[in-house]
């Protein structure tokens, strides 16, 4: 990181900069409100103090209700007991612990090295992020999610309590129904008990929502859950997945809609055993939040915090140029120019900015640039701490390993030891010797295209 050297220098840049982020989210009018939250509490309100059902209720002046599946309520009742004030403020810190651990997992060791500095930096970059000012401004839940999911990321790749991991991501599913393509990222990837982990903590807090409100669970998961009208018109531009392109484009056949799924699917798929096997669990978990985002009938724009991961792996990789670019666009708002009229060659390419830019980074991120990083540091750790073998090192596929892989970023690390014939580290059970180891947004109600009157809860 380069810049002032010393620590005047350092304040003046980040005054310079805390002002320019300050003037720029003043002027875009971008304030929702606190939209989603409203939702949230006047539902949990409505049903615990009024006798309302959960999907009956909706925001004054306007359609829209709660729309998660009947565990995302459940979760959601401690707000019963206080005000709405209070319920902004423990949104708000609830988001920021979210971030800091999202922030944490991803880019942990590089801000550490640059201390309080780093971190200013980062915050003032992080608070231009369209996807999560609107996270912020709506109430909304998903950097609460991501965070869950992340953590279980690390958990896997850490080796300290590897048994709780999937925890995170079932209880992620249980509040969305997006997050649980996860599920399906441990079983690619080979994490078994992970993936049952996670599909029993899904399942067990599915079953809890079910024994303390039977009504809604059986209204959700027979009617809600199959009606995306509910969430907001599909072509509306704030909805940036592939449902969203078709809907804008007229295409309203499903079968098409379902082909794309598929197909994206299987890239997926194809792509995140490529990640797994070369020891990248950053690329893998990013790779399956774009998926996600593509595959969803609905993304709003808040919703693409799921990115995050993708520029940390762009930057990781060496294209910091690439990454700052993206993440630029990201910052404009450059869609809702198309917000009145999404027709025509520059609608389709406009109005669909943040989906392309999805679409090419799911495409073209670069995987195995970790489990580089890892064997760079290896090569240099061997050659000063053992004489060169002349035996090269096994490196097993997580096919080869009997319970699947303990953790994506182990075969690096194996490949370090070899060297030295014995193997250690977390989950590889000490030391062995290296012969033996195989290796929403809908119309508004008036003209300001971001009003928060003009979103649904999704």
């Amino acid at each position: 990181m380069t810049g002032p050297a010393t620590d005047r220098g350092r304040l003046l840049l980040l005054c310079a900069l805390a002002t320019a982020v300050t003037v720029f989210t003043a002027t875009v009018p971008l304030l929702r409100d606190w939209f989603d939250l409203r939702v949230y509490y006047g539902t949990v309100d409505s049903w615990i103090h009024h006798g309302g059902h959960v999907y009956d209720y909706r925001v004054p002046g306007t359609p829209y209700g709660f729309t998660y599946p009947p565990f995302a309520a459940v979760a959601m009742l401690p707000m019963a007991l206080v005000g709405p004030g209070t319920a902004i403020v423990a949104a708000l810190l609830l988001n920021l612990a979210a971030l800091a651990v999202v922030v944490g997992v991803l880019a942990g060791p590089a801000l550490r090295r640059h201390g309080w500095y780093g971190a200013a930096l980062a915050a003032c970059v992080l608070a231009l992020f369209e996807p999560l000012r609107d996270t912020f401004s709506f109430g909304q839940v998903n950097l609460l999610l991501l965070a869950l999911v992340l953590f279980d990321r690390r958990l896997l790749t850490s080796g300290r309590g590897r048994r709780w991991a999937g925890v995170g991501i079932g209880l992620a599913a249980a509040v969305k129904l997006t997050p649980a393509l996860f599920i399906g990222l441990l079983l690619v990837a080979g994490y078994r008990r992970a993936a049952a982990v996670a599909g029993g903590v899904a399942a067990a807090a599915t079953a809890l929502a079910a024994l303390i409100a039977p009504d809604a669970s059986r209204f959700y998961w027979t009617e809600a859950m199959w009606d995306t009208t509910r969430v907001g018109r599909l072509d509306y531009v704030s909805n940036q997945s592939l449902q969203g392109v078709l809907a804008r484009l007229g295409v309203e056949s499903r079968a098409v809609w379902a082909l794309l799924v598929v197909v994206v699917l299987c890239v997926w798929a194809r792509r995140v055993r490529r990640a797994v096997a070369a020891a990248d669990p950053t690329a893998a978990f990013a790779l399956t939040g774009l998926t996600a985002c593509l595959v969803s009938p609905v993304t709003w724009v808040h919703h693409l915090v799921w990115l995050l991961p993708s520029f940390a792996v762009l930057i990781r990789a060496g294209h910091p140029r690439v990454a700052g670019a993206l993440y630029a666009v990201l910052c404009t708002s450059v869609v809702w120019l198309w917000f009145d009229d999404a027709s025509g060659v520059d609608g389709f390419l406009g109005a669909n900015t943040y989906a392309w830019i999805t679409l090419g980074l799911f495409l073209r991120l670069p995987v195995g640039q970790e489990a580089d990083r890892w064997r760079r540091a290896s090569r240099s750790t061997n050659a000063t701490a053992a004489p060169p073998s002349t035996a090269a090192p096994v490196m097993p596929s997580a096919a080869d390993r009997p319970d699947g892989p303990s953790s994506p970023g182990e075969v690096p690390e194996a490949t370090a030891a070899a060297a030295t014939g014995s193997t250690s580290g977390p989950g590889l059970g000490g030391d062995r010797n290296a012969s033996s180891e195989p290796t929403r947004s809908t119309r508004p109600a008036a003209a300001n295209p971001q009003s928060s009157s003009a979103r649904a809860s999704s």
